[in-house]
């Protein structure tokens, strides 16, 4: 029998935590027998003196094992279950895309993701700008669905690791949120409890990065790999770009669209696309779906060019309850804003930097992210047709263009990316892709 305030004080010394000591402050989270108050105290004591990787594992472990864990294996997928999952950016739709691509080379993708958070778009919102696609099906639904169509897409449960629940809750108003080892068992003990058996994390780089320098983000991504690995998880990560918007679009609806375009082949943005197949090569790898990163790629390039990967995103998304027709008539049933024009930079010059998390801001200034969460979203606007750093913006090339209510929310729109985005100046590429974290490099 242990008591909390024992299991604070020892790791307020600097101590080491046993996994049972573990294993029994996060179950009295979870059933509440913990307070809110030794929560704080618990997660400012690991904000000050970090956890080993031993610590971090039990961590994970412990709060993915707060709730229900879905086994699979009556369902008998016939294939391998494989994830991945993001740390946010602005213009990240890769999710969309990615799921039907894994799905239609014979990957089944459970995937269990997020809503919009600060300045980054959430998939869940985008997804909800379909009418009647359903983010909160039954289990038996979500199981369906991910046979049948090879994907499913959805929010989160309640019953999905609970304690994390209650423990985010209190980091996000005690000032312990940005933290390795929390962050760490935060993102995997969701993903963990969604019942994969690999996992691909994409962790960002960059102005529009959650993390704020490429080491941190490097960090999280090797404490990440050793996790889920050492709760045995097949996981590795890449370290991808966010020093500029992803995808040519930023909102909900608009970038719907250009997932629908990348998936039918209409339109493909050439960094999008390379962050999604990179992505997607190791999902196939690590489920020995291909032999190596090459085969990989020859068969996602298939998949995307025979229209199967389409097809897939179809199935999942009438499945959900959305439209049976969406991919060939998704311009139908996608929310048009009532100003559609684009914003011209001031004077000409080469594209030399982007404020990512402004232009990420700005989105959720007209409407298209939540300031709170009781904020509804206005799925229509946002901005598309973006300049990419490096290009000429010019009278011929403007900056982006907006899609807004009205003028007024139009010229803010205009005034922020104007702002966010510098003409002028030395322009110095950077990857789509930094590196890749396997086991094996840490």
């Amino acid at each position: 029998m242990y008591l909390p305030q024992e299991i604070i004080r020892k790791k307020r010394d600097g101590e080491v935590l046993t996994a049972d000591e573990i294993n029994f402050f996060i179950q009295g989270v979870a059933n509440n027998s913990v307070s809110e108050g030794q929560i704080a105290a618990f997660a400012m004591t690991i904000f000050f003196n970090e956890m080993t990787m031993p610590e971090r594992i039990a961590l994970t472990c412990a709060m993915r094992d707060s709730g229900m864990v879905i086994d699979w294996s009556h369902k008998n997928f016939g294939g391998p279950i494989v994830d991945k999952h993001s740390t946010g950016g602005v213009g990240d739709v890769t999710s969309l895309m990615l799921g039907p691509m894994v799905a239609a080379c014979g990957g089944f993708v459970p995937m269990i993701s997020g809503r919009g958070l600060g300045h980054t778009g959430g998939t869940l919102d985008k997804l909800e700008s379909i009418p009647g696609y359903n983010i909160t099906p039954t289990n038996e639904v979500f199981g369906d669905v991910t046979k049948d169509a090879g994907v499913a897409i959805i929010g989160q449960t309640g019953d999905l690791a609970p304690a994390d629940k209650r423990v985010y809750a209190t980091r996000d108003i005690t000032a312990t949120v940005d933290n390795i080892s929390l962050i760490t068992a935060s993102i995997l003990s969701k993903k963990l409890a969604a019942g994969l058996e690999s996992l691909v994390m994409d962790v960002k780089v960059g102005s529009g990065a959650f993390m704020p320098t490429y080491e941190a983000s490097e960090e999280l991504a090797k404490s990440i790999v050793a996790v889920a690995n050492g709760a045995g998880t097949k996981t590795t990560a890449i370290l991808t770009d966010m020093n500029q918007v992803l995808a040519s679009s930023a909102g909900n609806a608009v970038e719907v669209r250009e997932a629908v375009r990348f998936l039918t082949g209409e339109y493909r943005n050439p960094r999008l696309l390379e962050v999604t197949m990179a992505s997607c090569a190791e999902m196939l790898v690590l489920g020995k779906l291909a032999d190596n990163t090459e085969d990989a790629r020859a068969k996602l390039m298939q998949v995307l060019d025979n229209g199967k990967a389409a097809e897939c995103f179809g199935k999942m998304v009438a499945g959900l309850g959305g439209p049976a027709d969406f991919v060939e008539n998704y311009d139908n049933y996608l929310g048009k804003a009532d100003i559609i024009k684009p914003v011209y930079a001031d004077e000409s010059g080469v594209v030399s930097a982007m404020d990512t998390r402004a232009i990420g801001m700005a989105v959720v200034g007209m409407g298209g992210g939540r300031r709170v969460a009781t904020d509804t979203i206005d799925y229509a606007v946002g901005f598309d047709h973006f300049i990419r750093l490096g290009e000429q913006a010019s009278s011929d090339k403007p900056l982006a263009v907006i899609h807004a209510r009205n003028e007024a929310q139009w010229q803010e729109a205009a005034d922020a990316l104007k702002q966010a985005i510098t003409v002028g100046g030395e322009y110095t590429p950077t990857p789509e892709i930094y590196r890749q974290i396997r086991p094996e490099d840490i």
